[in-house]
């Protein structure tokens, strides 16, 4: 096994995945449409997934592609019929999770590994044996595992390769094995279109409270207990649920950073390290990608762990970080109960770089509100510097003091040379 774990990155479109191999990634993990765990959220077609891995292998880097739906008995023959369409490629690995689909992956295309999905709740060393027996490649590991345990099956089963979550967002349900979504919407999470049902905003409200809406409510009579909630979008209808002193958010887990904890990590018997957020924006999976390489290269040189990068990743948009289950001493600590993400970030996403021209500016197109005076930081693959927006031009030339996301590119001087792939973040405390 590489001294050094492989940094895998996800690819949520092609230019996502541009991104992800500019700030750092090794690899790269991108959906087939129909049958990956972000069937609803994916900009890629069978066509621009296959020239995806044609241009990850011209540069030299790896891509595995994500088929790991647990399928009816409808999408079985579809399925069979994606498999084979991207096996023509040739990518790196077929992540699955359903047995029989990779029982059929294995046999028919034998060349192209597979990679065992955290679907599979693998928790244990001896579902690695049977996979290992079966013919699968590496396995992702369940991210109840601690530290412990990771360090035992790697023991156990030494030839298997082990992978595991490091960064991201976290399923309140057993790796993922979500039903929510589904019970609220008839949107299956295991079909790939979950719809964030555990982040919806709920009210609470108490039996005893003359205030409380209770007119509409659709079945008055089963109001048993002393608390109920409801979600805003569906007025009436009512679940009981207990509360304390915090308030709750039901659902709403921490996200998962493990940074701090990389060597550990790779000691035990993790191969690679894998990043969540195929959904997220560019300027998130660019900044913890950049992030993590730097641990990892730190790491590999035999460098102390540096605190800054914490501060770095804090930048992000976040519900607050937890090492949830690899460090057991995972409590109520572990959730947010007052809200879905992070209040007060320190930066926000400002604009992605898109060009220059003579004079020393630079186009960019706005993601949120920037105006003369702003201080920014520029993040490119090559370092990152703060300045001050001295200028703003809009498309016409027109000398402007706002610019607002949703109104295209706009110019402004650049704080040096343009870098490909530059990002802007707008400091806000």
């Amino acid at each position: 096994m590489s001294t050094v774990p492989e940094l895998l990155a996800p690819a949520g479109s092609p230019e996502k995945m541009d991104y992800a191999f500019a700030y750092g990634a090794d690899a790269v993990y991108a959906g087939i449409p129909k049958f990956s765990l972000r069937a609803r959220e994916n900009p890629f077609k069978d066509a621009t997934l296959q020239a995806a891995i044609e241009h990850t292998h011209q540069r030299g880097r790896k891509i595995y592609i994500t088929a790991n739906i647990l399928p009816p008995n409808r999408k079985i023959e579809s399925f069979q019929k994606s498999l084979a369409y991207f096996a023509e490629a040739r990518p790196d690995a077929f992540i699955m999770a359903d047995p029989g689909m990779i029982r059929f992956a294995l046999k028919e295309f034998p060349e192209i590994p597979v990679h065992l999905s955290v679907q599979t709740n693998t928790i244990n060393w001896s579902s690695v044996q049977f996979w290992q027996e079966l013919g699968v490649q590496r396995i992702i590991l369940s991210r109840e595992l601690s530290l412990t345990e990771i360090e035992d099956i790697h023991q156990r089963v030494p030839e298997m390769e082990l992978e595991s979550f490091v960064h991201g967002a976290i399923c309140i349900a057993y790796s993922g094995r979500c039903l929510l979504s589904n019970y609220f919407n008839h949107r299956d999470a295991n079909q790939g279109t979950c719809t964030n049902s555990c982040r919806w905003e709920y009210n609470l409200y108490n039996q005893a409270d003359e205030t409380a809406p209770l007119q509409n409510l659709h079945n008055p009579a089963a109001l048993t207990g002393d608390y109920y909630i409801e979600e805003k979008q569906r007025p009436g209808e009512l679940m009981p649920v207990d509360e304390d002193e915090h308030g709750t958010y039901i659902m709403n887990s921490k996200d998962l950073r493990t940074i701090e904890f990389l060597k550990q990590m790779r000691d035990a018997g993790i191969c690679s390290f894998k990043i969540e957020g195929r959904s997220k924006t560019i300027y998130y999976l660019s900044v913890v990608v950049r992030n993590y390489r730097r641990a990892i290269d730190d790491m590999a040189r035999g460098l102390k762990f540096d605190p800054q990068l914490l501060e770095e990743l804090n930048k992000t948009a976040n519900r607050g970080f937890t090492s949830a289950f690899l460090i057991p001493n995972a409590d109520h600590e572990t959730e947010r109960f007052d809200s879905p993400q992070e209040d007060h970030l320190p930066q926000v996403f400002a604009g992605q770089v898109k060009g220059e021209r003579a004079g020393g500016w630079m186009e960019v197109e706005v993601k949120n509100r920037i105006e003369v005076g702003d201080e920014v930081e520029y993040i490119a693959p090559g370092g990152q510097r703060y300045f001050k927006i001295e200028a703003i031009e809009n498309k016409k030339g027109e000398s402007v003091t706002v610019a607002h996301g949703g109104n295209g590119c706009v110019w402004m001087p650049a704080p040096g040379p343009v870098e490909p792939y530059a990002l802007l973040s707008r400091v806000t405390l």
